[in-house]
Order: structure tokens, then sequence, then C-alpha cells
């Protein structure tokens, strides 16, 4: 396999590895993409709409089916796979430089990638805040609300309660990204050797930019996708195939 060679000379021979990670590092996980053959969108094309901030605002409905989506979330029973903990051992060898997340699980901090690198631009599903007052809480505690009988919990912050509507602290299209996350990021792309992008097809703005930003910056793109992404010409290295199995190998072989 010339490209897996070639990868694994590249990032052998770095010292500022940078991480771009998308839902295919997950799916050994057991937490599906969202646009491969057997992903979300793919299979169920109108939950796509369950991640419109406008829509979720507008329609109970939605709401109540969001939350109940998240409430048998396959999230809160995934574990790290072997991908997660290869880019653990990555950062333990002092080569890893940062982790730019699209993924919402918290799998790379389960992993145990420390928090201080990873940079989840999309938000995490482990929290819930509030439309209105911003008041931030673990989602546990309105799940458990959900699962006796609240479908459409409201903000209870405050005196008088908020009453504001509730959600994830996840992105949601038509929402703006956290004012650090895309300034964080960039400064990983411009400060790294290899930029390392795993299981994303590259076609989620702005946080694909960070692609031909890392590559106007010097640094070697390697992309690892089961499928085509947007980025593909970009790439100095393409390699397809099972993340779990073959990031290890790639970063240690």
């Amino acid at each position: 396999m010339p490209a897996f060679s070639n990868a694994n000379n590249l990032l052998a021979t770095s010292q500022r590895i940078a991480v771009l990670s998308g839902a295919g590092l997950s799916t050994a996980s057991g937490i599906p993409d969202f646009r491969g053959p057997q992903g979300l969108w793919t299979t169920n094309p109108g939950a796509e709409a369950l991640t419109d901030i406008e829509t979720y605002v507008t329609d109970q409905e939605v709401r109540k089916l969001a939350w109940q989506n998240r409430l048998h979330s396959p999230i809160w029973t995934a574990a790290p796979n072997a991908g997660h903990r290869a880019l653990v051992d990555l950062e333990r060898n002092g080569r890893l430089v940062g982790i730019v997340t699209q993924n919402i699980d918290g799998l790379h901090q389960a992993a145990g990638s420390s928090p201080d690198i990873v940079v989840e631009v999309h938000g995490s599903a482990h929290r819930s805040v509030c439309l209105t007052c911003h008041h931030e809480q673990p989602i546990s505690v309105v799940l458990e609300r959900v699962e006796h009988g609240d479908e459409d919990p409201r903000c209870t912050q405050g005196e008088p309660a908020c009453q504001g509507l509730l959600k994830s602290a996840t992105i949601s299209f038509g929402q703006q990204l956290h004012r650090l996350s895309m300034p964080r990021a960039s400064a990983i792309a411009q400060n790294c050797d290899v930029l390392l992008c795993l299981g994303s097809t590259l076609g989620v703005y702005p946080v694909a930019s960070i692609v031909p930003l890392a590559k106007e910056s010097g640094a070697k793109i390697i992309i690892c996708n089961m499928g085509a992404t947007s980025m593909d010409e970009l790439a100095d290295v393409r390699i397809s195939g099972d993340l779990a199995e073959i990031l290890p190998a790639l970063l240690f072989g």
C-alpha cells in the first residue's frame, strides 16, 4: 500500500501533528455518521431538519422528537475505539499539537485526550443550554426530566424560572459557532507539519477551511476517509479504511 507507507513516513518524521476529526472516527464506537451509506441523514433524510435552529425554535413537534432522539442516542453507551486511543498515545508522545473535532460525542476526552488540546467546533452533546438566558448544565439533568414525561423541557433557572427553550449545547444549522472555536482551530492548523483529517467529508464550513489554511502554512495534508471528500485535491496522501483499524498502525506502525 504505497499511500499507507507514504502517510506513515510523513507522520513518523513530523514533530507537530494536528488532527481534524469527523463522524467517521466514531462509527466504530457505534455512533452512525451523517452522510455515509448508512448515515443518519442518508437513511432518514427528515432527520436533518432536527439540526436546523429555526425549525427547532418554531416547531414544538420537532423539539419533542429531538429530545427523544437525545434520550435514546447511542452516544451514551459509546466507548472510545482504538483510533481515539491512538491519538492519546500521540499526545503522550509529545507530537500532537491539537485536535479540531466536528464530533459532539466527547469520545476524544473519554479516551484520555487533554481537554486543553481538543476544540469541539460544533459543541458538546453532554451539555444543554437555554436559548434565552444561555444557562448551561449537564444534559443528563434535562434528559431525566424527558424520561419522566417532560416532552418539551423549559429552563428552570432563576426566580421566577426563565422558561426559555432548552437544547443540547451543540451547533445547529443557522447558529453561530462559539467565538473562540475557529480562532483556536486556525491557530492549530497554522502550527503543524502535518494535518491528519480523519473521517470527515470536509464539506462543512467554516471548519473545513482549516485544510487549505494548513496547506498554505506549509503543512502536509493526509486525508483518511471511507469516501471522497471535498478537499481530496489538497491531499498529499489519501487513504481509505476503517480508522479504528488503520490509525494505530498509521501512527505507530
